[in-house]
């Protein structure tokens, strides 16, 4: 009886999916319209709605944590039709919030990545730090003397400056900023001796030669920035940080649902157009598979842990 009903529930599943998806699939960012992770998306949706016959929407739920998206989407149906965007941001937030009302990993299963994106580290163009071991050279023969600049404390930009002040053993102050302009303003002022920020968020002024990005923090050269080096390649081994912004679903998601949404999203991944497009944002294209999202997920959130821990960032 009891291997009657699992046959029974298996077809229902591949009936489920066979029909997938029966009305239009919505995709809530956790972030403002315009934003990276909110434009990725757009183009991804517009790929989507034509492979999936289906319209593919996409909608911003932005706040602290993502905790209006991610409600919004654990209230909805697992059935494939409302879909939440994650991001090495909802890593961090893991240990930045002392009561999330939800488990990013527990509560949701992953698709796919959509990009990855890097981190630079940004000078001002004009300015006497022509690569990172000037830079680590400045810090090190002059502790407390130089200063770095993010945006927000927790902010995946701001934990990176963390990690690099940690990694290279050096004294310098983080200063946080309101906003990617505010910190930029005050480098190009000569207020700040480096800046950590995506080279999508400060493309303009590094295109320009206002900024130079001395390095990137990503584990090997991207697409947008094929000059650049990586941090470690620069000349501090160990260092390592990569943004990403990925699509899960709500747990008891048919697995065949989850499957067939992450064919689609590896195939517009692959189209030269989105490949082009993403690069001229400075992000790479890649949807990979479900256990490589679950596998980085659990990775980043180890260790953006640890390294809240030692900048002695309190949760909120």
């Amino acid at each position: 009886m009891r291997a009657f009903i699992v046959i029974l529930l298996l077809a229902a599943a591949g009936a489920a999916a066979a029909q997938y998806p029966d009305k239009p699939v919505r995709i809530v960012v956790a972030f403002g319209a315009g934003g990276l992770a909110d434009i990725t998306f757009r183009i991804y949706a517009e790929k989507l709605t034509g492979l999936l016959g289906k319209p593919v929407v996409v909608e911003n739920l932005p706040g602290a944590g993502g905790i209006a998206a991610a409600t919004a989407v654990l209230r909805a149906k697992p059935d494939g039709h409302t879909l939440l965007v994650v991001s090495n941001g909802t890593a961090i937030s893991k240990s930045l919030f002392k009561n999330l009302p939800f488990d990013p990993q527990k509560d949701f299963a992953p698709v796919s990545f959509a990009a990855y994106f890097d981190l630079v580290v940004l000078v001002k163009g004009d300015g006497k730090y022509r690569s990172l071991a000037d830079l680590l050279r400045a810090a090190r023969t002059q502790p407390g003397k130089l200063n770095f600049g993010t945006i927000n404390p927790g902010s995946t930009q701001n934990l990176s400056a963390e990690l690099f002040r940690s990694t290279a053993g050096i004294q310098v102050p983080i200063i946080p900023f309101k906003s990617s302009p505010d910190a930029m303003t005050a480098l190009l002022g000569g207020g700040l001796d480096a800046v950590f920020e995506s080279y999508a968020a400060t493309k303009a002024l590094v295109d320009s030669g206002r900024a130079r990005a001395l390095a990137s923090t990503a584990a090997k050269r991207t697409g947008y920035l094929p000059a650049v080096p990586t941090v470690e390649e620069a000349g501090l081994p160990g260092y390592e940080v990569s943004g990403w912004n990925a699509l899960a679903a709500p747990t008891g998601t048919p697995s065949e649902v989850i499957a067939l949404l992450n064919r689609q999203m590896n195939a517009v991944a692959a189209m030269p157009e989105v490949k082009k497009r993403l690069l001229e944002l400075g992000t790479d294209a890649y949807a990979g598979t479900a256990e490589e999202f679950r596998s980085r997920f659990a990775a980043d959130i180890a260790k953006w842990a640890a390294v809240i821990r030692q900048a002695g960032i309190q949760a909120q």
